[in-house]
């Protein structure tokens, strides 16, 4: 004889009928604090940027148009595409935010984008790059 162990969630439809389903897994707890603004902007920053490449979108209009926001401000979004890959790691796992506004902004990270060279983007970063907290501060 087999015995098979399992959990089993009854609900309840329309018209008084039970459904058994298999019970849900409980879901990985999620860390505290919210992911950075910035972090934010570069994972959008190489999605559009992938959308351009593919050519599902035709051009820059296009993404702002289907955004909601303007040009100028969706070219700054992709700028961020142009940084260093080391910098864009960066950016993507930025610790979270738990208290109070993060510490780099998108407006701070202009004058990097402006620098083609990828060694000088690095120096420039390293004058504005977020110091990591000790544990507990």
């Amino acid at each position: 004889m087999i015995t098979v162990k399992r959990k089993l969630q009854l609900t309840r439809e329309a018209h008084g009928r039970r459904r058994v389903a298999a019970a849900r897994q409980e879901s990985t707890p999620v860390e505290a604090g919210r992911i950075p603004r910035i972090s934010r902007l570069m994972a959008l920053a190489i999605r559009l940027e992938r959308l351009l490449l593919s050519g599902e979108v035709s051009d820059v209009m296009e993404l702002a148009r289907l955004g909601h926001v303007t040009q100028p401000r969706i070219t700054q979004i992709l700028n961020l595409a142009l940084l260093a890959p080391d910098i864009q790691e960066e950016l993507l796992f930025l610790p979270r935010v738990t208290a109070g506004k993060p510490t780099i902004h998108e407006k701070a990270l202009r004058p990097l984008t402006a620098e083609i060279d990828w060694d000088r983007q690095r120096e420039m970063w390293a004058t504005i790059r977020p110091q990591p907290q000790p544990p507990g501060n």
